[in-house]
Order: C-alpha cells, then structure tokens, then sequence
C-alpha cells in the first residue's frame, strides 16, 4: 500500500503555522550559526523549530500514511538515532552485518524530514523526488526521524510500531553542540556556554526539547511503543537488544545476538564507515576535525560543563520536569 493513497489525503491538514524567528534573522545570531541563510522558524502553537523549508512543507510529513509493517525510529537529535538505527534494521534482516557495512546507514533507514532540511527557500525537484520516492520502499522500510510525534501523521502510532530513545539532556547538548561544530550546515560559531543557553531557550533546530520527549513518555505504554534510554544501552547493550527484538516480534539466535552486540560496540561502531557518515565529509559538508560518532559516553558532560552553567541547566530540568515522573540517568559507574 502507498503511504500517499489515503482518500482523506488532501483533507488531512497540520493545524501548525511556521512562523519566521526575527531574532535568527539578526547579525549576532547569523555569525554564530553561519549556515541558517534565511533564518528559522518557529511554529504555532507547538513551538517547534526548524528550518524555513520545513515550515512550507511540514504537511507533506504530516499527511505521509503509515503502513502497519513499518518500523519508525524517533529522536531528538544526537538521542541515539544512529545506535539505534542500525539495531533495528540488523534485528530486522536477519543480522546482516556484511551487508550493513557494506550500504550506509542512510538509505537502510531513510530520513524522512531529509528532503527539507536545505538551506532554501523552496522545495528543489531533486528533493521533491526524494521524499516521494519513500512510498515505493518495500515493506517493511524503517523510518526515522528527530521530529516529534505531534508533527507526524495522527495514526502513526495506531499503525506501525514504533522505537523511541530518550538521553540525558546534558550529554544531549554536548553532543549537539559539538554536531553543530562539525557540519558546515550549521556552521556553529560559538562556545558551548552560549550553545547551551540557546538549547535551554528554545532557539535552535528541533527544540524544545522537553515536549518532544515527554509527549513520547505520555504514550509509553501503548502496545505499538517501545520507550527506550541511551543510558541503558550503555548498562546493557545486549539487553536492550532482546528487548527491541521482542518488540519487533523477532528472535534472533544466541549467536546473532552476541554477533549484533559486538558490531554495535562503540569502540566498533565508531570505525564503521556505513554509519559514520564519512561520506559526509568527503562530499565537503563537515569541517575536518571532529567526527559524526564522537565519544556516546555518558556523563562526558563533567568535562564540558562549568558549575555555574551545571546549576542552570539543573535548574532548567528540574523546571520541565516539574509534575513528570520522568528521570534521567546522567552518570554511570560502569559502561560499554
């Protein structure tokens, strides 16, 4: 079935409104972030953030129908997507991992905002051809995205099922901070105080951060839903998997799951040239120091934070969590 043919396809409209951000449109804010040619928008009454292309084609996403024998893999940016990401596309052939090596992890599990996310101002045809080409995957295709849930199609959840991976917000922003550095996308100026306090107001790609995680912990007992933490990833590799196994409905061998464990290893993972998005850097879209899978160790925090800035940002979790029952593990005795 295509992910287009939804009778009520023209209909179905994303109450959302993209407006331009007039402080992204000022000097200080484009000398810091180099790449944003035209600003960023915010929407209304979400509040997302995101690129002006985005903003005119939000409802393409929106509209785009899921099929019950998808998987989707949602996000906030630098939460774990590409870890996770190939877990589930090995749990879903048959751990695979020549051919995962072999085929980057980009048209494995395709990016579904992808399309829009040009520094532009319209949709080029190229892209346009891109995001259609999503309904002629086969089933099952994994999607992933870093958008929320509240931006996607509203029968997402009842249809396919799928894997969202929280982390810690203070190894979040570190992490962004420093993919901000490295691509020329962004083209991130700034030190990590001034990143960090942009993060917490709200001013950059993709936050706020806070609602997009707890609108996912609002459904984490849906059968379709499986919630899952970086941190535990990081306690248990190999445990986190038979759980993601479970909940794909696939039963991978002993072997197999001894097999996926040590091809997701970091100090492995790291070096895998179909994940790390060198092909990123030879295309001349990231600067030459730095690397897409950095360290994906938590609490790398300690070695970034001043106290000061650590009791603001304290400050600025313990006000969002306010009345939530969610916790964040920002340290670990013992890891992979």
């Amino acid at each position: 079935m295509s992910h287009f043919d939804d009778e009520n396809f023209k209909q179905l409209q994303l109450k959302v409104n993209f407006n331009a951000i007039p402080k992204t449109r000022l000097k200080k804010f484009n000398q810091l972030f180099n790449g944003y040619k035209f600003g960023l928008v915010r929407g209304e009454p979400v509040k997302f953030v995101m690129l002006p292309l985005y903003g005119s084609n939000a409802d393409k996403i929106y509209r785009m129908k899921p099929r019950s024998d998808d998987v989707w893999i949602l996000t906030f940016p630098k939460c774990g997507t590409t870890w996770v990401s190939e877990l589930v596309w090995l749990v879903m052939n048959n751990c695979d991992t020549e051919k995962a090596v072999a085929t980057p992890l980009y048209a494995r599990t395709p990016m579904i905002e992808a399309p829009f996310m040009a520094p532009a101002t319209e949709l080029s045809p190229e892209m346009s051809q891109m995001f259609n080409s999503f309904e002629k995957m086969p089933s099952p295709t994994i999607f992933k995205s870093h958008l929320p849930f509240y931006l996607l199609h509203p029968e997402l959840l009842e249809t396919s099922k799928v894997v969202y991976v929280a982390r810690n917000p203070k190894d979040a922003i570190v992490s962004y901070y420093h993919h901000h550095k490295l691509f020329k996308f962004h083209d991130y100026k700034g030190d990590l105080e001034e990143f960090a306090q942009y993060f917490m107001d709200d001013e950059i790609l993709y936050s706020p951060f806070f609602p997009h995680l707890l609108d996912a912990w609002s459904k984490r007992n849906h059968p379709n839903l499986h919630f899952m933490f970086f941190e535990d990833m990081k306690k248990d590799l190999r445990g986190e998997i038979v759980k993601v196994a479970a909940f794909l409905n696939q039963t991978p061998s002993d072997e197999q799951l001894d097999k996926i464990t040590e091809h997701l290893r970091f100090d492995n993972f790291e070096k895998n040239e179909s994940v790390n998005n060198e092909i990123g850097r030879k295309l001349g879209m990231m600067y030459p120091d730095g690397k897409f899978i950095r360290k994906g160790k938590t609490g790398d925090w300690k070695n970034h934070f001043s106290p000061e800035l650590n009791s603001r940002i304290d400050e600025w979790i313990d006000k969002n969590l306010a009345g939530s029952d969610l916790k964040f593990v920002t340290e670990l005795e013992h890891q992979d």
